[in-house]
């Protein structure tokens, strides 16, 4: 399956009465069982788009569809966001059995998949735990295990490893790409950290200050697996390099706009 974003466009209506453009003749194609990457400066509207995939906002102009499913109906969509949304009432079995509980799948089907998804995550032997005895790179691996739970089309990531210390989330970063490997999504993340995009992407996606816009699609041409090498720092950071360049400016002014604001 793959999401083909045409000439898209969101605009919406400030406090101050007036429209502002957040997104404007977005072109891209998320082909099947591509990792593709939104970065670009606070602000670009990197959340805006990937919710319009997901569905839960509508565009202002453009189509998103999607081709290649194998039968008439709509996408699977898994999301995953920053603010991980577990019910502090269930436990890790409950919490990840939430989106098939609605599904035609009998007890005993919905028991086998959690299981399933709970040792892909590693979270073996906290199956009854409470989000609030667990650490926060272990409560993502729970949102993360309950996203892939109702095995989707299309997964969607929004920053959600940026509340996590820097040594939990290189962990997660690590954890989330044998989780890739081993489901082959076609995946959508957004984030604002280059070189994490750089470590997880085939493709980056650089957008503009808002109203944002594609300045560039840079493919990275490094192995999937052992980007943080020795034999591949150079051009990991040839990477991180260009695309910063593509944003200074940008976030810089962004970083001021903030500051008078």
């Amino acid at each position: 399956m793959k999401v083909v974003i045409e000439q898209v466009g969101k605009c919406y209506q400030g406090s101050d009465g007036q429209i502002i453009t957040a997104l404007s003749d977005i072109d891209l194609t998320i082909h099947s069982e591509e990792f593709v990457v939104l970065v670009g400066p606070s602000g670009c509207g990197k959340s805006t788009l990937l919710t319009m995939v997901g569905g839960l906002l509508s565009p202002s102009s453009g189509t998103i569809y999607v081709e290649g499913l194998e039968s008439d109906r709509d996408p699977v969509v898994g999301m995953v966001f920053q603010e991980i949304g577990l019910f502090p009432w269930r436990t890790v079995v409950q919490n990840i059995a939430f989106g098939l509980e609605e599904t035609k799948l009998t007890k005993g089907e919905i028991a086998n998949r959690v299981r399933y998804y709970i040792e892909l995550v590693g979270l073996q032997g906290f199956e009854n735990s409470l989000p609030r005895q667990l650490s926060g790179g272990m409560r993502q691996r729970v949102g993360i295990a309950r996203a892939l739970a109702i095995q989707p089309d299309l997964l969607l990531m929004d920053e959600p490893f940026s509340a996590l210390d820097a040594q939990t989330r290189t962990l997660m970063q690590e954890e989330l790409l044998k989780l890739w490997t081993a489901t082959r999504l076609s995946t959508l993340y957004v984030t604002h950290n280059i070189e994490e995009a750089v470590y997880l992407a085939d493709r980056v996606v650089v957008l503009s200050r808002r109203p944002g816009k594609i300045i560039d699609v840079i493919s990275i041409d490094l192995p999937r697996e052992g980007r943080d090498a020795d034999a591949c720092v150079t051009q990991f950071k040839n990477y991180a390099s260009q695309i910063w360049q593509l944003i200074r400016k940008d976030a810089e002014e962004a970083i001021r706009e903030g500051e008078t604001a």
